[in-house]
């Protein structure tokens, strides 16, 4: 493997989360969790910018290391969990119960895809399908969390 092929998989894999034998997608969106906590202080502007970036690449890593791997959509990639995860967490302040609220909706939302979620990951092909379906649970998630919090805040 070269070496930007290396850096390839060192992202796709959300710096070796998903490398992880069990439950991957946990644990990349345990580190979508921390990538939220680092943009939380940036305000909603920048947030929206880093979360397109983050988007962005994590679309080219997931289509490239799809190709690398010789696999429709591995378990292994998980930078479109933190992608997701950095959508559930969007516009929400970074409590410790908001953060807990965000992860569980946004992986029952990711685990479970209902529809629209299950539809969209099979709409576009490469690295685009695979962070689709993430980015709308991330939607859902947060949706839910706002819901949630509307209702049962203190």
């Amino acid at each position: 493997m070269t070496r930007s092929e290396k850096l390839i998989m060192f992202l796709a894999t959300g710096f070796g989360a998903g490398s992880i034998p069990f439950a991957p997608g946990t644990f990349g969106s345990v580190v979508g969790v921390g990538c939220t906590f680092l943009v939380s202080g940036l305000g909603l502007a920048w947030a929206i910018g880093v979360l397109v970036v983050v988007i962005g690449v994590s679309v080219w890593v997931s289509d490239r290391a799809e190709k690398i791997l010789g696999k429709t959509d591995p378990g292994c990639i998980v930078i479109d969990e933190i992608a997701g995860m950095m959508v559930a967490m969007l516009g929400l302040p970074f409590t410790f119960w908001h953060a807990v609220a965000g992860f569980a909706a946004f992986r029952v939302f990711d685990i479970i895809k209902p529809f629209p979620i299950r539809k969209v990951e099979t709409l576009f092909p490469g690295g685009a399908g695979i962070v689709a379906d993430d980015l709308l649970a991330g939607v859902a998630a947060n949706l839910a969390v706002r819901v949630l919090f509307l209702f049962f805040a203190a």
